[in-house]
């Protein structure tokens, strides 16, 4: 007997980012003091890493404006944005914020504060 059924969807899977409700359970915050730059650095990228997504604190191009994938990408940078900015103590989170801003760009901002690069 023949069933008029659609073939079965493969099913979405879900970037491991979208899995992490509270960043601050996983890194502590960042004040400079209790919890020294080079010690939340070290965590952070290891749950960047664990959770797949290094390539947006690591100086990886983004796609293009123009690629399908930058709305993905967009979506998660903001995420991987709100973990820094959630990490941090709010003298420094003042110091780091601005209104368009890739995690990229708030991790550089912030290594220049504890490194003086620039």
């Amino acid at each position: 007997m023949s069933t008029n059924q659609p073939p079965a969807e493969k099913p979405t899977t879900l970037h491991p980012v979208y899995t992490v409700t509270n960043i601050q359970n996983k890194v502590h915050v960042l004040d400079g003091k209790t919890f020294t730059y080079s010690s939340w650095v070290k965590l952070f990228k290891l749950h960047a890493k664990g959770y797949k997504v290094m390539s947006h604190i690591d100086g990886t191009d983004p796609p293009a404006a123009t690629d399908p994938a930058f709305a993905a990408w967009s979506e998660i940078d903001a995420i991987v944005l709100q973990w820094i900015y959630g990490t941090l103590h709010v003298d420094i989170l003042n110091r780091v914020l601005e209104a368009e801003s890739t995690a990229y760009e708030a991790w550089q901002r912030l290594a220049a504060i504890f490194l003086q690069f620039f």
